[in-house]
């Protein structure tokens, strides 16, 4: 055991004094490996810009949409009556008359319902541009007031030109109300046919 320490110990000092020696040697030496020069040749790379070329595309406005050429004829509508109204055919009216009637006065006698005022009803321009003529039958209700109140489009010809205009201008009409034991009451079913026509020349 104790061989076996002084082995250990001899080994571990000769040790010490080889590497205190390699040590001095190093530090005598005056090169350093620090001041190696770097040997070979340094690229240095540059890169070139090319110009590139702009294409510039030149955008020609629209041109503005042609104005609406006026139509040939001028229209010509006709309010046509059923059987199943009383009505009257009357020309253009561009005025709107407001008729006010009193509930239970000046209704002296009984009687059917009269129309008063009816208004003349705006043609289409697509169908006045494109030379369209047609009719629209028409059910609504005239009120104890005179008014008219929920119109429908019974038949139209051709469907769907003219039942806005024709429904439009329905609601504008003015009837005398029929009068039941001096009292005026509303009237369903009452309808009304407007033809749609282009006047010649």
């Amino acid at each position: 055991m104790i061989l076996r320490f002084s082995f250990a110990v001899a080994l571990g000092v000769a040790a010490t004094f080889v590497l205190f020696l390699l040590m001095q040697a190093l530090i005598k030496s005056d090169k350093s490996p620090f001041e190696d020069k770097i040997t070979g040749k340094i690229v240095d790379f540059v890169r070139i810009e090319h110009e590139s070329t702009i294409e510039t595309k030149l955008r020609k406005p629209k041109p503005p949409t042609p104005p609406d050429e006026p139509p040939p004829n001028k229209p010509r509508m006709n309010f046509d009556s059923s059987s199943e109204s009383q009505g009257v055919d009357i020309s253009q009216v561009n005025v709107e008359v407001s008729l006010v009637i009193d509930h239970g006065a000046g209704f002296s006698s009984d009687g059917e319902y009269l129309p008063i005022v009816k208004v003349a009803p705006v043609y289409p321009r697509r169908a006045q541009t494109r030379g369209i003529e047609g009719y629209v039958l028409l059910e609504f209700v005239v009120t104890r007031t005179g008014a008219v109140r929920d119109p429908v489009v019974i038949e139209s010809k051709p469907p769907g030109i003219f039942d806005r205009a024709a429904v439009s201008a329905a609601l504008k009409f003015k009837y005398k109300p029929k009068v039941v034991n001096g009292e005026p009451i509303d009237v369903a079913g009452v309808r009304n046919r407007i033809t749609f026509e282009l006047q010649d020349g």
